[in-house]
């Protein structure tokens, strides 16, 4: 009979250390889900946001308004924000000039209609044909 006490006693154990490993296994499983949050740099953001700028110009038609120096560039740019604060507007820089561009167009139509727009106050505006 004492072994049979001794058989169940390591049974019980055997049963309460399973249980054990099995509530601990969940709960660490269960931590192991949570959220992660990253903080980055807004100066990353912004690179970021320039370089799909940069590249994103493939197969879009934009308007140019104006060219010159840096200063003459950021009069024209200040000008077409007034002017048109619906269509989004930059300064490319191709050297030696900076460039004041307009828009970003997907389809033909739409950028021959904002550009008789814009013409109507640059006079000098180009349009520029999606890049390959």
């Amino acid at each position: 009979m004492h072994n049979t006490h001794k058989t169940k006693a390591i049974h019980h154990m055997k049963a309460f250390a399973y249980l054990t490993f099995t509530v601990l296994s969940l709960s660490f499983t269960h931590a192991q889900q949570g959220r992660v949050n990253i903080e980055q740099d807004e100066k990353i953001e912004r690179l970021l946001e320039a370089y799909v700028e940069t590249i994103g110009d493939h197969g879009v038609y934009r308007i140019q308004v104006g060219f010159g120096t840096h200063a003459k560039a950021q009069s024209i740019k200040s000008q077409v924000d007034v002017d048109f604060p619906g269509l989004s507007s930059r300064i490319d820089f191709d050297s030696p000039t900076y460039r004041v561009r307009l828009g970003r167009f997907k389809s033909k139509i739409e950028a021959e209609r904002n550009f008789n727009r814009v013409r109507k106050k640059y006079p000098q505006a180009m349009l520029l044909k999606p890049k390959k």
